[in-house]
């Protein structure tokens, strides 16, 4: 192992865990095969890097795969030139067998990664983040990767390209906020399996004679086309042997577009027929097993007399019409009463085949003759669920709401999501923080559903039945062996708050039209308990999920490393994107701070460095009082927030205190003035808007 450390190493050390080199390219020029470990920091031209940096046959190049290569960015590209890929600017070549895990890359002008195009050529590419390049991975010739388990964000072209003859398997990766998820060409002919393809502008781009096969991949909510087939290409959606299981939904053109010579032929993806365009045959499979299909309930009177006019009776209906829960004697269902997690570990293992993934344990609570061992077992073989560190189950413990998120998102597998989705609830703080990964993935795939306010989550409050059968159905759904249900309470990526009405606690306040726009707008958001709290402080943490919200923000800097900033932190991401758009940066010590109450200052530097606003002469601070308690690093600052009518000052307009803690009333006024200036929101006439 080869140690390499871009801070505090030395290309004149031995390269051992004590004395670790400088850079990526004196690690590689010792003798292959190795692995070389990279330590947190950048790698780039300043650091001493020269690109493109070549990683050679059987060499490991290694971050923090836990992560995805969090804080560990290898950042430049250098001119190659590749047969049948000409000249290109790339910052890594893998060359057969070589593995690239846990890291982050970037390269503004070039491609992040390109697979050496030699005769079969099967490197790896495990757990990393590509992000804010021209380019993701390219793949070509007959070579043949692993591409699996990788974040593909922000990329202004392609994020994975494939031609010529390659094959290879990309599996369990999510591309997102790109011009194209993949783009297949030539005669290539990946596997292309459990992928989610989101928030580009087209999911997947098929032309050539292109033959990939799909499976269980997830492509919605691309700004034009799901999956775009053209020329002589046919993608292999299922076969009369196995279904396809793909979900194509909300691509805002077609879900399914071909133009290609050939019938696309589709085999039990869920896809819906009024979002195709082209000649697409749909077909069933020949399996012997039917396929679970019910979507309304049939349940009458009769048979549950407490189903009927419940929040959840089509969810509950469409378990019972498949025997995989049940009714009690006396014909109700009790659903508002909690769950058992025996009772839950019973409808698992019935609803659920997922793949053995487990030894078989013995809990001390769970004796041989107890009426739910069997489902106990399984479902703990499947990876639902587990016990506690005394070797015991506690069968007859009621479940809580963010248990059953977890064990759904563990035992299917799923994945992802992002942190800043769970900004979206008033009461966020509550969610542990070894389940947001799992929240989040749950929102991802449709799973939450809230009632009857949709942004109070209530993670440790027992489930009752009607929550778990809604939950249980809507992975079924994300299975794709059930056919979705329209309900205003499913949670989906991206939400924002429906306009409840009047906050508790803000008639009659100073910045209640303010607060009142944009919390209708979805926004901001108030607590649980219905107020707003508007002479309460905000945080910066806070503060960074607001602005994520309000802006459609574009990164202008790589991400950071912060001490006091853990990937699993409920506001991570948006602080990222926050510090990647300018509007917010971390301090000296290397720390975010992101409890620390947020200044009014602080406030007015984020919006006019995030937002490239100008104007303003030194002159307006005059207009303050206290223009004395100006910082000088602030000055230019608050006359171009003068300027762009950003400030408000209530109750004294001419009295700044800019380095007084912000409140959240004022916090939400000066972020609705910046919207102003950006044409997104209409003007709110108010006596303590400063202007030039």
């Amino acid at each position: 192992m080869i140690y390499v450390n871009p801070i505090t190493g030395n290309d004149a050390n031995p390269g051992t865990a004590a004395a670790p080199l400088k850079t990526i390219n004196r690690a590689l020029k010792t003798p292959p095969p190795t692995s070389i470990q990279l330590a947190p920091g950048t790698y780039s031209d300043a650091s001493g890097e020269i690109f493109p940096l070549v990683v050679p046959s059987g060499v490991k190049l290694l971050g923090l795969e836990a992560s995805k290569g969090y804080g560990i960015l290898i950042s430049g590209g250098g001119m190659l030139t590749l047969s049948g890929l000409g000249t290109q600017n790339v910052a890594l070549l893998l060359e057969d067998k070589a593995e690239l895990r846990g890291v982050t890359v970037t390269t503004r002008t070039g491609v992040a990664v390109i697979v050496s195009p030699q005769s079969g050529a099967s490197p790896t590419l495990a757990n990393n983040t590509f992000a804010n390049s021209l380019g993701g991975v390219v793949v070509s010739g007959s070579a043949k990767p692993i591409i699996s388990d990788n974040t593909f964000t922000d990329i202004s072209g392609n994020a994975i390209v494939y031609s010529g003859n390659a094959k290879g398997e990309i599996r369990r990766n999510l591309c997102q906020r790109s011009n194209t998820g993949i783009n297949i060409a030539g005669e290539a002919a990946p596997l292309i399996t459990d992928n989610r393809f989101t928030q580009n502008r087209t999911g997947i781009m098929l032309a050539g004679f292109a033959r990939p096969v799909f499976r269980n991949n997830w492509i919605e909510n691309n700004s034009q086309i799901g999956l775009n087939v053209t020329e002589n290409a046919i993608p292999e959606l299922g076969n009369s042997a196995e279904a396809g299981g793909n979900i194509f939904r909300n691509n805002s053109q077609y879900d399914l577009q071909n133009t290609a010579t050939a019938t696309v032929v589709t085999v039990e993806n869920q896809l819906n027929q009024s979002r195709v365009q082209g000649a697409v045959e749909f077909k069933v499979t020949d399996l012997t097993e039917a396929k679970i299909s019910p979507t309304k309930s049939t349940i009458g009177t009769a048979d549950l007399t407490d189903i009927p006019g419940h929040w959840a009776a089509d969810f509950i209906a469409g378990l019972v019409n498949q025997a995989l829960i049940s009714g009690f004697p006396d014909k109700t269902f009790k659903p508002d009463n909690p769950l058992t997690r025996v009772q839950y570990a019973a409808i698992i293992a019935k609803a659920f085949n997922e793949n053995l993934t487990r030894t078989a344990i013995n809990f001390s609570d769970v004796p041989d003759n107890f009426w739910g061992k069997d489902a106990i077992i399984k479902a703990y073989r499947m990876g639902f669920i587990t016990g506690f560190p005394d070797n015991t189950f506690r069968p007859n413990q009621n479940l809580t709401r963010v248990q059953a998120l977890v064990s759904l998102a563990s035992g299917l597998r799923l994945t992802g999501g992002t942190l800043s989705d769970l900004g979206f609830f008033a009461d966020r703080a509550q969610i542990p923080s070894y389940a947001t990964d799992e929240i989040a993935a749950a929102i991802q795939n449709q799973i939450l559903i809230n009632y009857p306010r949709t942004n109070q989550i209530e993670p440790q409050r027992d489930i009752t039945r009607a929550e778990a059968s809604a939950f249980i159905y809507q992975a079924l759904v994300a299975r794709n062996k059930l056919s979705p249900i329209d309900s205003p309470y499913i949670i989906k990526t991206g939400a924002v708050l429906p306009a409840l009405g009047q906050l508790l606690d803000i008639k009659g306040h100073w910045a209640e039209s303010f607060i009142t726009r944009l919390y209708n707008q979805g926004i901001i958001g108030g607590f649980q308990d219905g107020t707003f709290k508007p002479d309460a402080t905000m945080t910066r943490a806070a503060y960074a999920a607001l602005i994520v919200k309000a802006f459609n923000l574009t990164a202008k800097r790589p991400a950071a490393t912060f001490q006091d900033l853990s990937p699993n932190f409920w506001g991570y991401s948006a602080i990222q994107q926050a510090y990647q758009a300018l509007i917010l940066s971390g301090f000296p010590d290397n720390t975010f701070r992101p409890n620390e109450n947020l200044q009014r200052l602080q406030v007015i530097l984020s919006l006019v460095s995030g937002l490239g606003l100008s104007g303003g002469s030194l002159n307006l601070i005059s207009k303050y009082v206290d223009n004395k308690s100006i910082p000088d690093y602030g000055k230019n600052a608050v006359a171009t927030a003068t300027q762009n009518r950003l400030i408000v000052n209530y109750p004294t307009i001419n009295r700044l205190e800019p380095t007084r803690a912000a409140t959240r009333a004022e916090v939400a006024v000066m972020v609705y003035q910046a919207l102003v200036n950006a044409g997104k929101l209409e003007a709110i006439d108010f006596p303590y808007i400063v202007s030039a």
